[in-house]
């Protein structure tokens, strides 16, 4: 089946019908019932880290786990588990939507009885809590969103509503609320503090963001970090590279607004950087490889400076080319899966370690259900070169 299949049985959805507010009071019923699970399954939280202020501790992150991602999240998060890791955190693009992914396609019981247009995008979202959160077991789970949970009949406020108990654990529920006690509104756009690191999760599935609404949050965010001195470190992931990076044609420069409100993001982080000393480290995906100073470009080398800069879509989605100039990273990768670690020392610096997947890391039970040809196929097929 191909996406002009499904395509021609979608209708786009015009406008935005519902306000944030209304998805916070539905929100809890819905995320479970739509989801399908039998049990919850653990969100977002703090407490994982050492009680030791001098100890070091790790957290794991990877993005696009569309295509293959039932076989290769669960052999993330083998993998992953082995580190002892504070948290997991996805930048986005769950599932395809414009068409089947090929791991739904596969699973014995679609296999048995083809899947239709309507069991898809009812269980898609479904599928992803059951296959590649559960995996995890206990970890926290923090979720962004990508440009392909925005693809109609899909849109932001129904990832709002499916995923509410992560996007609204009680550590970013507190947060939030710490922040502004008026702000009750649950969004894309989040974050939360492990030991002496500010975690940022941003919103730039959309073409339109960041808008005013979301850079506005950020800069009051960073404000509070530059003027806080126990506060060491600044990650912040999203979906889209910041604009002028290496992977500049797959990134935020796509649109206008992009381009002129990720520069202004970036330029803050300099900022922070620069004059609050801060350490500031940023992450994305969307492309489908992996890269270590992806703004190690002319650009930005004449507008400011540099900042570390990492893209790790590498969850399972369909495999790309490495984009022109890509000789200037630090690293670079592709037809590769796998996740970034990031090893946190007392001072909040942080090193990152590319962990790659090969096919002996999937598990045995996933294997046994998808088969070995499609392991194999995920693996060696699963590219767009």
């Amino acid at each position: 089946m191909t996406g002009g299949i499904l395509m021609d049985r979608v209708k786009a959805i015009k406008g935005q019908a519902r306000m944030v507010a209304t998805v916070v009071l539905v929100a809890a019923a819905l995320a479970v019932s739509r989801t399908g699970a039998q049990q919850p399954v653990e969100p977002a939280g703090s407490g994982r880290l050492a009680e030791s202020p001098g100890a070091i501790w790790t957290f794991a992150a990877s993005g696009d786990s569309r295509n293959c991602g039932d076989v290769v999240v669960p052999a993330i998060a083998a993998d992953a588990l082995k580190h002892h890791p504070a948290l997991y955190w996805h930048l986005g693009d769950l599932r395809a939507t414009y068409t089947f992914d090929e791991d739904m396609l596969n699973e014995p019981e679609h296999v048995a009885r083809p899947m239709t247009i309507s069991d898809y995008l009812g269980g898609e979202w479904a599928d992803f809590v059951e296959n590649q959160i559960r995996p995890f077991g206990d970890l926290p789970f923090f979720l962004g969103i990508g440009n392909h949970e925005t693809i109609p009949p899909k849109t932001r406020e129904q990832f709002i509503i499916e995923f509410a108990h992560w996007l609204d654990a009680p550590v970013l529920h507190q947060q939030r609320l710490k922040d502004d006690s008026k702000d009750y509104h649950v969004r894309a756009y989040y974050r939360w503090i492990e030991g002496k690191a500010d975690f940022i999760n941003l919103d730039n599935a959309t073409t339109d963001q960041f808008d005013s609404a979301q850079v506005a949050w950020f800069e009051r965010v960073l404000g509070r970090d530059e003027a806080d001195p126990a506060l060491r470190t600044i990650v912040v992931g999203m979906h889209r590279a910041l604009p002028e990076s290496i992977s500049r044609g797959h990134s935020m420069n796509e649109s206008a607004q992009g381009t002129e409100s990720g520069r202004r993001v970036y330029a803050d982080l300099l900022k922070a950087q620069d004059e609050a000393h801060k350490r500031v480290y940023v992450l994305a995906s969307h492309s489908h490889f992996y890269m270590e100073g992806v703004y190690n470009t002319d650009y930005w080398r004449t507008h400011g400076g540099v900042l570390p800069g990492w893209i790790v879509g590498t969850a399972g989605a369909v495999r790309y080319a490495l984009p022109e100039g890509s000789n200037q990273a630090k690293q670079a990768l592709t037809k590769v899966y796998g996740y970034l670690l990031g090893t946190v020392n007392p001072e909040g610096e942080i090193r990152f370690d590319f962990h790659e997947i090969k096919p002996s890391d999937v598990p045995a039970a996933v294997v046994d259900r998808f088969k070995p040809d499609f392991v194999q196929w995920c693996f060696e097929k699963n590219a767009a070169f």
